[in-house]
């Protein structure tokens, strides 16, 4: 009936999902840095730094995107805690990122945009990963 409206409405929900995206893959980054450096072995630690650097991408990937929509760059928050510890924060990592690989694939679904579809395809594959990895930690901890 009103398909601009429509349009707008979608747009507003995928860039509300961009800054939450964004928001979430600055704090992992953050996360992942302290993680690597608590690492105790550079297996772990080498793991975690890939890992890091795919969040690094994600959030270049997500911004370029958002200041593409908006006309503007995001400005950056943490919005989740990492733990003080290590096993702390590998399984808070391991749950962000599983909770992450549905969002991504959410937004994945409802995106118009075939190229913002395969960013955030490619980005919920990555998480999934990221999972694995941090779950195989924490095995390996406890």
């Amino acid at each position: 009936m009103y398909p601009y409206y429509d349009h707008y409405r979608q747009n507003q929900k995928l860039v509300s999902d961009l800054i939450k995206a964004i928001n979430g893959e600055y704090s992992a980054t953050q996360c992942y840095a302290r993680l690597a450096a608590m690492a105790p072995n550079a297996e772990q630690r080498d793991q975690i730094n890939e890992i890091l650097d795919d969040e690094e991408k994600h959030l270049r990937q997500f911004t370029q995107i958002y200041t593409t929509l908006t006309g503007k760059r995001p400005q950056l928050q943490m919005t989740e805690e990492c733990g003080d510890s290590y096993l702390e924060g590998l399984e808070a990592s391991f749950k962000d990122e599983q909770k992450t690989t549905d969002f991504y694939h959410e937004i994945a679904d409802e995106a118009a945009d075939p190229v913002i579809k395969e960013v955030f395809r490619r980005a919920a594959y990555d998480e999934q990963n990221h999972a694995v990895w941090f779950l195989y930690y924490i095995g390996k901890e406890k």
